[in-house]
Order: C-alpha cells, then sequence, then structure tokens
C-alpha cells in the first residue's frame, strides 16, 4: 500500500501554496512541483517543497525562514522561477 504523500495536493496558488505541473508528452515529461507554507515549532516558518515525475512520492525539502512573510516571498520567487520553465498551475497532481 502507499503511502500518502506529504505535500496535500492544493489549489493553483495562494499567498501560502502552490501547485504546479509541466507536461510535455513528446518529451515524455510528466513533471508536478509543490509548496506550501508550515508553521515551525521555534516561530519560524517552514516552506515544504515536493518535486518530481507524476505518480511517485517525489523528493521533499524543506527551507526556514524567520517568518511567513518572508516564506512566502521565497514561494512567490520559486512559483516564478517555476512559470518561467513551462511549469503550469495545476488544481491537484
Amino acid at each position: 500500500m502507499a503511502e500518502p504523500n506529504p505535500l496535500p495536493p492544493s489549489a493553483p496558488s495562494s499567498a501560502d501554496h502552490a501547485a504546479l505541473v509541466r507536461i510535455r508528452p513528446e518529451r515524455n515529461e510528466w513533471r508536478f512541483y509543490r509548496m506550501e507554507i508550515w508553521p515551525g515549532l521555534f516561530g519560524e516558518a517552514l516552506l515544504a517543497r515536493q518535486w518530481g515525475r507524476i505518480g511517485t512520492e517525489g523528493r521533499v525539502r524543506l527551507d526556514a525562514y524567520p517568518d511567513e512573510g518572508a516564506a512566502r516571498n521565497a514561494l512567490a520567487a520559486l512559483a516564478r522561477a517555476k512559470l518561467r520553465r513551462g511549469y503550469r498551475a495545476s488544481c491537484g497532481v
């Protein structure tokens, strides 16, 4: 039995989460990228990122930021970079 994904599918984008996909069948490319802001244990904000091939668990990375504003700025910058690289908003992967 497969384990649940660490990051649940989320709405296309908002201030605290984003779900993106890049699907190019001609290149056999089926990728997802999810980001979400979580509260940390010591008052910091965590930017949780999960990425990989659609249908797999992918990889997960947590980056700590001093506050939620800094984490939101990082999420927005990463989302812009992914959109420039061909990713599109997704309702869930």
